[in-house]
């Protein structure tokens, strides 16, 4: 898989595609994730990408023309399964949405900055819209990279145990069920006795029973029950 980010603030990118998984993803070969400054493609002296939005308001608007030049500059190069821009209006992020994007081959995600892009950009170069939540940030760095992560960790190779990620929160429509380690017992607080008894099937049914309290308690909204 290959990924490309287009942002004006590269940098903010730097640390987070260098680290732990993401960057293992990256040495194995599992995914390339190319950001691209999208200064780099404005013809202003200044490298300006943004300017003034027409008929007045609060707020600066990205320009279509260094947008659409990066664009086709990358799809000139491969052919891209969609062009996605993160904007706070789009679809929520959900696990189902990761999936499905985790067996495309090659990506453009868009951070958004300012006001926002030119709504031109909108209706002639992106294909699908997501956001990580409803709320507002200062830029589309970092949903970008919460969707990057999402995607990555699902591919075949990237995880240790590839088995790990199928049991995750929001597989399905199930948080994921409480957890331990050793010790066995901490001050006086124990691990459930299933847990240690070596019984695949009862602690298999033990972890999809808790899981449903779990998800019934905090999202019953993931069973329907809400």
């Amino acid at each position: 898989m290959r990924i490309d980010i287009i942002t004006c603030l590269p940098k903010l990118l730097d640390s987070f595609f260098a680290h732990s998984i993401l960057q293992r993803a990256q040495q194995g070969g599992y995914v390339e994730v190319v950001v691209h400054d999208l200064r780099d493609y404005s013809t202003d002296k200044h490298r300006r990408v943004d300017d003034y939005a027409f008929g007045g308001g609060a707020g600066m608007v990205m320009q279509i023309e260094p947008i659409a030049r990066c664009i086709r500059a990358l799809q000139a190069e491969r052919t891209y399964d969609e062009v996605i821009y993160m904007t706070p209006d789009g679809e929520r992020l959900t696990q189902k949405t990761a999936n499905g994007l985790s067996m495309k081959q090659n990506l453009i995600v868009l951070c958004g900055h300012y006001k926002g892009v030119d709504e031109r950009v909108r209706e002639h170069f992106i294909t699908r819209e997501i956001t990580i939540g409803d709320y507002v940030l200062s830029g589309g760095e970092l949903p970008a990279a919460v969707l990057c992560d999402a995607i990555i960790r699902l591919l075949p190779g990237v995880l240790n145990d590839e088995t790990s990620a199928l049991t995750d929160s929001f597989q399905d429509n199930l948080l994921a069920p409480p957890v331990y380690t050793r010790p066995a017992t901490f001050e006086g607080w124990s691990v459930p006795d299933v847990l240690l008894s070596g019984h695949e099937a009862n602690i298999d049914e033990w972890r999809f029973q808790q899981a449903l309290a779990r998800t019934r308690e905090r999202r019953p909204d993931l069973l329907g029950e809400n």
